[in-house]
Formats: structure tokens, C-alpha cells, sequence
């Protein structure tokens, strides 16, 4: 008995003790929460009633050379929930009345709401919302508590399909972008991203830095006070060197041209920088951020990407006489006086080769102002292939022009040397294909313009340029990108350039490219027609001109696909960008009313009569 007694007394001490300990460890668990960490706990709780709504940045601007902005930013709204009241009935009712308004079906905005409500996290119901669905919306958030619209902003292409193949699009991440994302960069799932064009390669550059806005919430989810407003930094802006009006006039020559496709670059032949790359046809980048609430017409979103202007590669035909004239006039036999009879065909010996008229007696003048074929046919056979080979080389035919654009294809030079390296044969025939620019002999209009430019400055052989310099939004610093660089010399003799200029003239005043004789202009200019086996033939024009007595100032080069006559289908395309870069013709500054300049004049300057 007195055992059991003990044994009953010890256990009741220990279940004493254990109490107290457990007392205790609760004592001091009561004190770290409400005394030694009360602080720390204070702003977790804080914390779970706090909800974070990210603002993306606008994008930098990107701006022509002249100023006028062809990519900017529109305000936009997006629409959250704060996942608060998750009352079956209330998220039911909210569906409804929100989901016409979003252009969703009430089940689809459902199902986001109970997805938010489970996770009590901020979800985002809609972006990309316009400001007039923006006030409808504004007054459902009155009655609907844990609803939150929040400013950002939307890219915007004012100009529609403006320089579309240079500026590119945007685009959503995707699994990859999202894994090679630059963390530094504060991407989202939702963020928008250049996928192409400036937009993708100056997407570190263009995209500012997000902001935010810091809500405290109750357990409805209803604001009762923003915590901080966190102010986004717009990215930089980007400039480039293209002048408006020359691309506006290169776009819509070739839309209005006869078959709406090919492509038109006029370059600075004095730096190399791009004043205008046009493609057709073209696409509008607005396709890809749309209003999210608004009647957006069913637009496939499988563009043409390709950019026939660095891409597109085509033989060069009679501009390519040039080359052809320069070789002759360097290699010192050629007299410009002597006269060559075209009766409108040349006999070869294995072949008959065709002009396309029949010019009769012609010079060194009426060859290049008629494009007559018989005359370079004549001259190649006297000057032979490797001669023509050596100019084209020096205006680094068969190269790329070096423009930072992807996918810029190289052409092919065609002579002698590479049949030679592969121990085939070059027979007579292609000698008077290369004199006039056809056979196996491709480049891309870019090319072209590069020639021309090289041509317009005597030998410099520039490398193509578009971005002149990038501004920063945030601390005002200018960071110049563009410069001249020549890549090479095309060294002929100043005799040669002086002849092959007057040539140009006289084809302008007198021959085939009297298209772009333009009155207070020195112009001068080449038609081609690459014959196509494939279809009808391609026209094209290049020319360079500069005012009366000055040095040439553009270079341009227009290629019009299957559109048959240089002259006629890209002739008014290069016509309509010479005027518009020098203010000629209907780019020619308006007179203002009579009415503006009395609106100028002090008050008491003005009379009135009795």
C-alpha cells in the first residue's frame, strides 16, 4: 500500500512538472509574439492584407529622323481582382455583369474569379482595356468591392504597317523567352516583348522599368488604402535615321504600284544611312496589340515576314550596264564617240542574242540613255568577262551590304573566276549575259541602293545604317549608335566616274529614266527589266541626284516584282522619293492663307477699312 502510495505521488509530480514546462514554454512563446517580436509579427499581418498590382513601363518611343513618332504608347487599363469576398453568389453576380463588358463569356471570367478567390492573390481579370470601356467599368468597381483598375499602357503604331518589316512587333513570352529571361529586366508572365524587327533589337533598351501599385485590403477585399504608389521609368527612345516622308512616299508607290510587291531603299550616299526600306506588302504591327475590349476584325496573325528588300534576290538587268561602262572606260579602249550599229539583234557566232528595239547607230551616250543591249554585248566581247568581273568586285557585288538586319542575303556574283575554281567552262554567251546584268548574277535591292550611293560619292562603298542614336526617358543621356563607315574603295579613275555621271544625266534628260527628270534637280538615273522564265519580268530603277550644281545627297534603288518595264512600274515609285526628299511636287510646302499672317500682326497694326 505504501508502495503504490509513492509510485502515485512521483507520477503526479511529474505530470506537475510537465505542466509547469508546458506553461512555461507558452509563456514564452506568448512573450516572443507580444513583446520581443511583436514588431516582425505586426507586419506579417500587414503583409496578408496587402495586394501588389504590377504597372508595366511604356515602352520607349521610336522616332524617324525627322521627329515624328512611328512606334509610341496609348493609355490602357487593366482590370484586377483582389480576392477577398469568395461568396459563391457574389462572384456569380460579378461574372455576369463584367463579362460583356470584357469580351468574355460569363463562365470563362468565372472561372479567374474562383481561381483568385482560392489563391487570395491579386488576379488579373482583363488588360488592354480602352478608356471608353475604362468608365463603365469604373462605375460597376462602386459596387463591387475587391475590384481594382489599375492605368498602364499599350503600344501603338500610329502609322499602321509604316516601316513594319524594320520596326517589327511584339509579342507574349513564351516558355523559352521565359527561361532565358534576364531576371534584372522584371519580366512577367504577361509581359510583352519585342519579337522582331527594332522592337526585338533594342528590347533591352526599349523596355523601361515597371512599377506598382501597394494596396491594404480587409478580408473582402475591399481598398482601404494605397500603401505606395511606385512610379514606372519609361524605357529609352530610339532614333532613327529613315525621313518620313521618303518612306511614306516608297510605301505607297509600291502599294500603288502595278502589281502592289517589291521594295524600295533610298540611302545617304555621303554616310550610308538608310532614309527609307520599304517591302511589299507590308503588315500592321497594331494586329498584335489590340484593345482588348474593342471590335477588332479577324486578322490573321501569320504575317509576311519576309523582308523582300534585304531578302529578295533578283538579277539586276540594264542597271547593272553601269558596272559594264566602268569597266570599259578603266580598261582605256573604249571610244565614247565610236558608234556601234543595233539592228536589234547580235550574232554571237553559236547564238543570236536580242535587243530589246532596234536603235540604229548609238554612242556611248545613246547606249546607256536606250539601254541598248547590242552596244554592251559589243563592248563586253571587246573587253571580255574578266574585265566586267574586276568592277564588280570593287562594289563588292556578291557580298552582303552589312546592314545590321537578319536574315540580309549576299547574291551571287557571276564571272569567270568561280568557273574557273571549279574547273567548268564560261563560254561567250555568258559574258553577254553578265554585260547586261542577267544569267546568274543576283542582288537584293539593298544592294542596289549600296551601288548607287557608291556610284553618287565616286567610290565609297558604304555600310547601311538605320538607328542614328538612342535617348534615355530616366537620365536624358544620348548614346549615339549610327556612323559612316566605309567598308571599301571602288577606286576608278576620276575620268571614269566623270563619264559614267554624265551618261546617268543624259539617260535622265534624254532616255529611259526620263521618269525622274525633275526640274531644279541635277538627277541622274538607270532603268533595268530582269527577264523572269517564271512569269512576267521584274522592273527596276535606281538614281541618285542632289540639287543644281550640288554633290548628289540620295541615292535610291526601287524594284517592282513582275511589274515588266523599269520605267514605268518603278520609275513614279523613285520619282515620288526624290520629291518627297527634296519638297517637290505635293511635298512641296503649302502657301498658308492669307488669314495666318494677319493672325500674326500686333492688335493695333491692323486696319480695318471704312
Amino acid at each position: 500500500m505504501a508502495v503504490t502510495k509513492i509510485f502515485f505521488n512521483a507520477r503526479l509530480k511529474v505530470m506537475m512538472g510537465l505542466a509547469i514546462a508546458a506553461g512555461a514554454v507558452i509563456a514564452l512563446r506568448l512573450v516572443d509574439i507580444q513583446v520581443l517580436r511583436h514588431n516582425v509579427y505586426l507586419q506579417m499581418a500587414e503583409r496578408n492584407r496587402t495586394q501588389v498590382l504590377y504597372q508595366t513601363a511604356p515602352r520607349g518611343r521610336v522616332f524617324t529622323a525627322d521627329g515624328v513618332a512611328v512606334a509610341s504608347n496609348e493609355p490602357s487599363f487593366s482590370l484586377y481582382y483582389l480576392g477577398g469576398n469568395q461568396d459563391a453568389a457574389y462572384l456569380d453576380r460579378l461574372a455576369h455583369d463584367f463579362a460583356p463588358r470584357l469580351r468574355l463569356s460569363a463562365p470563362q471570367l468565372l472561372e479567374k474569379l474562383r481561381s483568385g478567390a482560392k489563391s487570395g492573390k491579386a488576379t488579373l481579370l482583363a488588360e488592354n482595356l480602352s478608356t471608353k470601356s475604362m468608365v463603365s467599368l469604373q462605375e460597376l468597381q462602386l459596387y463591387y468591392p475587391g475590384i481594382y483598375l489599375i492605368e498602364e499602357t499599350k503600344r501603338s503604331y500610329p502609322y499602321g504597317g509604316f516601316a513594319s518589316h524594320l520596326l517589327g512587333y511584339l509579342g507574349s513570352m513564351d516558355d523559352r523567352a521565359w527561361r532565358t529571361r534576364d531576371l534584372k529586366m522584371g519580366y512577367r508572365l504577361n509581359s510583352k516583348l519585342g519579337k522582331n524587327g527594332i522592337e526585338k533589337k533594342f528590347e533591352k533598351e526599349l523596355k523601361g522599368t515597371d512599377g506598382g501599385v501597394y494596396l491594404e485590403v480587409d478580408y473582402r477585399g475591399r481598398v482601404k488604402s494605397i500603401i505606395e504608389d511606385k512610379k514606372w521609368a519609361a524605357g529609352s527612345d530610339v532614333y532613327l535615321t529613315l525621313d518620313f516622308n521618303v518612306q511614306n512616299a516608297a510605301e505607297e508607290g509600291l502599294k500603288n504600284s502595278k502589281t502592289g510587291r517589291g521594295a524600295a531603299v533610298a540611302l545617304d550616299p555621303r554616310t550610308g544611312a538608310v532614309l527609307a526600306l520599304a517591302s511589299a506588302p507590308s503588315f500592321d504591327p497594331n494586329i498584335f496589340v489590340p484593345y482588348s475590349d474593342a471590335e477588332n476584325p479577324a486578322q490573321s496573325k501569320k504575317i509576311n515576314e519576309y523582308n523582300l528588300a534585304v531578302q529578295g534576290i533578283y538579277p539586276p538587268a540594264s542597271t547593272f550596264k553601269i558596272i559594264t561602262a566602268a569597266a570599259a572606260l578603266e580598261d582605256g579602249h573604249l571610244d565614247i564617240t565610236h558608234k556601234v550599229n543595233c539592228t536589234g539583234h547580235y550574232d554571237s557566232g553559236p547564238r543570236v542574242f536580242k535587243c530589246w528595239g532596234k536603235h540604229g547607230p548609238v554612242d556611248f551616250f545613246d547606249g546607256m540613255s536606250n539601254s541598248c543591249d547590242v552596244y554592251y554585248y559589243t563592248v563586253a566581247s571587246q573587253i571580255g568577262s574578266a574585265a566586267i568581273e574586276r568592277i564588280e568586285r570593287k562594289f563588292m557585288f556578291g557580298r552582303q551590304t552589312g546592314i545590321a538586319l537578319p536574315g540580309e542575303k549576299a547574291g551571287n556574283l557571276y564571272g569567270p573566276t568561280r568557273r574557273a575554281r571549279n574547273k567548268t567552262y564560261w563560254f561567250i554567251g555568258d559574258t553577254l549575259n553578265l554585260s547586261i546584268g542577267q544569267g546568274e548574277l543576283l542582288v537584293t535591292p539593298l544592294k542596289m541602293a549600296q551601288f548607287a550611293a557608291a556610284v553618287a560619292s565616286r567610290g565609297n562603298v558604304y555600310r547601311p545604317y538605320y538607328v542614328d542614336k538612342i535617348v534615355s526617358n530616366q537620365t536624358g543621356k544620348t548614346e549615339q549608335i549610327g556612323k559612316p563607315e566605309i567598308l571599301q574603295k571602288a577606286d576608278l579613275k576620276p575620268e571614269t566616274y566623270d563619264l559614267l555621271f554624265k551618261a546617268l544625266k543624259y539617260t535622265v534628260d534624254n532616255g529611259t529614266a526620263r521618269r525622274v527628270k525633275i526640274k531644279g534637280l541635277d538627277v541622274y538615273g538607270k532603268t533595268g527589266t530582269a527577264q523572269n522564265p517564271h512569269g512576267p519580268d521584274h522592273g527596276w530603277f535606281m538614281a541618285f541626284a542632289g540639287r543644281e550644281g550640288k554633290e548628289p545627297s540620295i541615292a535610291v534603288a526601287v524594284f517592282v516584282e513582275f511589274g515588266e518595264g523599269g520605267s514605268s512600274a518603278a520609275g513614279p515609285v523613285a520619282r515620288a522619293m526624290l520629291e518627297a526628299y527634296f519638297g517637290l511636287g505635293e511635298y512641296a510646302p503649302k502657301p498658308r492663307p492669307e488669314e495666318y499672317y494677319q493672325e500674326l500682326l500686333p492688335e493695333e497694326s491692323v486696319h480695318v477699312g471704312v
